[in-house]
């Protein structure tokens, strides 16, 4: 089996497993996302999500493995959630050729969009954002070893974005209802 589509296939396993432990089960929440990841691995869920969405990015599967061990990291914030949108924002519609750049083709140009990732990896360090850090080395390392194409590809995806904008969409949900019910109550 080609490397990338085994790695994709896993991933998409463990993805779908980590969505699963984001249901309300209490101390079955880890059982449950490596169920889930069992369950997607075989009974065809996850070859019909690699289908749907190709092979994720190292930093969505990053994330995922975070929310599988027993006591869950959340990187995921609002703040940086939004970030991933704008970003996505400019990246997606410029490599569809909607203008005249196309952001989407530094990414085989690794050296260029290396040396402007060597800013956020020193950003990452003086904040001490290590998990972040470590992502971002993980992402390097596995398009050094050849498993995408393209360094965005290790470094965002579209179900990254999904799930950022998700994330976006429940935090001003909750800032919305939780000004409505102050004046309500006033």
């Amino acid at each position: 089996m080609n490397p990338q589509a085994a790695y994709g296939l896993l991933a998409h396993g463990l993805i779908f497993g980590a969505l699963l432990s984001l249901l309300p089960l209490g101390t079955l929440r880890p059982r449950a996302g490596l169920a889930g990841t069992a369950i997607a691995l075989l009974a065809g869920i996850a070859p019909a999500m690699h289908a749907a969405f190709g092979p994720p990015s190292v930093t969505l599967l990053c994330l995922a493995l975070l929310r599988l061990i027993p006591q869950p990291v959340n990187l995921l914030g609002p703040r940086l959630a939004l970030g991933l949108c704008a970003a996505a924002a400019l990246l997606y519609p410029t490599s569809a050729g909607w203008s005249g750049i196309d952001l989407h083709a530094l990414g085989y140009q690794p050296w260029a969009l290396g040396a402007a990732l060597l800013p956020l990896g020193a950003a990452l360090w003086l904040r001490g954002q290590v998990f972040w850090l470590l992502i971002l080395a993980v992402d390097l390392a596995a398009y050094a070893a050849g498993l995408f194409d393209n360094l965005w590809d290790a470094l965002v995806d579209p179900l990254l974005i999904l799930v950022a904008a998700i994330v976006v969409a429940r935090h001003a949900a909750g800032r919305l209802i939780g000004r409505w019910r102050q004046r309500r109550a006033a």
